[in-house]
């Protein structure tokens, strides 16, 4: 199904570049015809996923000036914007009673306003042109009440994804299901990804106790995720929107 020209003439911007799942994201489209771009706040010169194709720039996605100037870069050189990832987002640990103020913002602020404003930019172009793909990515912490079992052992809440990392991902979720509903009669489809815990940077303190939940015994890769959010930016995937599709390893079902 994935060929290698799939997403040929197609324009891509891929959020989160930087990271491990923005770049194997970036990667895949690329590698599959798409001209991609791939934007982050720190340390754009290190997406490098191995292909020539990728353009990378540096973007704010919590300033809707800055969003503003991306897309409009896009659509001037690039002449469309074909499909979004929003893959910009940080993580926070910790219990709920010790969470600061301060951080409750950063993560909303990133992980949930940086998400809308990113979409939000996307639908003019996207109509103009007739149709596009909109995926964003969520989490299983924004469904399941978070990983660890505190009640079990306190010490996993500390080393795991707290409450404002879940509100901001459950948020996420219900914003792909209100653009969806919204966007469809423009043949903009809008899906979200929820990972599981996956084998990154982010995720090397992650307790062995809650890997040992995980029913397929390992964590995932960021080459998995990328495969779905492939899926879901294919024509093929044009009769699905508004599905938040889990890539988990069993850690959660719905």
């Amino acid at each position: 199904m994935f060929t290698a020209d799939l997403y040929a003439g197609k324009v891509a911007l891929v959020t989160g570049g930087a990271g491990g799942i923005g770049r194997a994201v970036a990667a895949a489209l690329a590698a599959h015809g798409a001209r991609v771009v791939a934007a982050d706040l720190d340390g754009a010169d290190r997406i490098d996923p191995a292909c020539t194709d990728v353009q990378t720039l540096r973007l704010n996605v919590t300033r809707r000036d800055d969003v503003a100037r991306v897309m409009a870069d896009i659509t001037a050189t690039l002449g469309r914007f074909d499909i979004l990832v929003n893959v910009a987002g940080v993580v926070s640990m910790g219990s709920a009673e010790h969470l600061q103020e301060a951080e409750w913002d950063r993560v909303i602020d990133i992980n949930l306003k940086g998400t809308f404003l990113c979409c939000q930019a996307a639908i003019e172009p996207m109509r103009r042109q007739g149709g596009g793909r909109i995926i964003n990515l969520g989490s299983v912490i924004g469904k399941n009440g978070g990983n660890p079992r505190p009640w079990i052992d306190p010490a996993e809440q500390e080393r795991a994804s707290n409450v404002a990392y879940g509100v901001s991902k459950a948020g996420v979720h219900i914003m792909t299901s209100f653009l969806a509903k919204e966007l469809a009669a423009s043949g903009i489809t809008v899906n979200a990804v929820a990972p599981g815990p996956v084998a990154s940077a982010m995720t090397t303190n992650f307790p062995p106790s809650l890997k040992n939940l995980i029913p397929v015994g390992r964590m995932g890769a960021a080459d998995e995720v990328a495969a779905a959010v492939l899926f879901l930016a294919s024509p093929q995937a044009g009769f699905i929107t508004g599905e938040v599709l889990d890539v988990n390893g069993g850690i959660w079902c719905d």
